[in-house]
């Protein structure tokens, strides 16, 4: 399509491919970028001058000394309704220096998680899967320990429920009942039968099998169906 020009032409500019691209752009309208937030989950706590805490002694079949577990708390909100325990810093000493690099690198780790604020319940679960290659062992009142890191979480949950982070599981009135009767039971049978049926140190039958719940060796056979005398947890519902 022709164009008639009837000014006079003074000056001409020859535009390139590029120049074209350019002018192209600068029509288009500008889009902000829009930068991601960063979400802090919460503000790492400053150390008090002084802390409220307590020592747990934990002997294992797999420590040859004993290790005593210091767990510091700060008071959040103190004077006002609000005010409670959450945990600061934890350390562990023992004489037994085998394990002093892992130790002091968890409990490192795990003080940080604490400063951090937020939930810190979930370490609980996550000390508890760790299991030992070699095995694990048995505690006093024939509860079920995968590893000394989970030892360890069981310190870090009995702290947590003392103050008040966690609620303790315990089996409501009907479960008790429930237990005592399953447990009265099968003493009765076996009073009634020719063996005489032998009690470990905790009060559960020898030869108790390990229940899948509550990690204690308190399942027995009762009517065909494995049965926990410990929690009541029953392979028959």
């Amino acid at each position: 399509m022709a164009i008639k020009i009837e000014k006079k032409i003074v000056g001409y500019n020859v535009l390139s491919e590029d120049d074209k691209a350019k002018a192209a752009e600068a029509a288009q309208p500008k889009v902000e970028q829009k930068t991601a937030e960063v979400v802090q989950l919460g503000e790492p706590l400053s150390r008090p001058d002084k802390l409220v805490g307590n020592t747990y002694k934990i002997k294992t079949p797999v420590t040859e000394h004993a290790l005593y577990i210091t767990i510091n708390d700060v008071i959040m909100n103190e004077g006002t309704p609000q005010e409670h325990r959450r945990p600061f810093e934890i350390f562990i000493n023992s004489k037994n220096m085998d394990h002093f690099q892992w130790i002091v690198a968890l409990t490192r780790v795990m003080s940080a998680v604490f400063r951090k604020g937020g939930d810190v319940t979930f370490l609980v679960e996550e000390l508890h899967s760790v299991f030992d290659p070699s095995g694990g062992y048995f505690k006093k009142g024939g509860k079920y320990i995968p590893s000394l890191v989970a030892e360890i979480g069981e310190v870090v949950e009995q702290h947590l429920q003392e103050i008040g982070m966690l609620k303790k599981p315990e089996p409501d009135q009907h479960q008790k009942k429930l237990i005592e009767e399953k447990r009265a039971e099968y003493l009765a049978k076996q009073s009634d039968s020719s063996s005489e049926t032998e009690l470990s140190a905790e009060g559960f039958p020898k030869g108790s099998q390990l229940c899948n719940k509550c990690h204690t060796k308190a399942a027995i056979i009762m009517d065909g169906c494995l049965t926990c005398l410990n929690c009541g947890e029953s392979k028959c519902g």
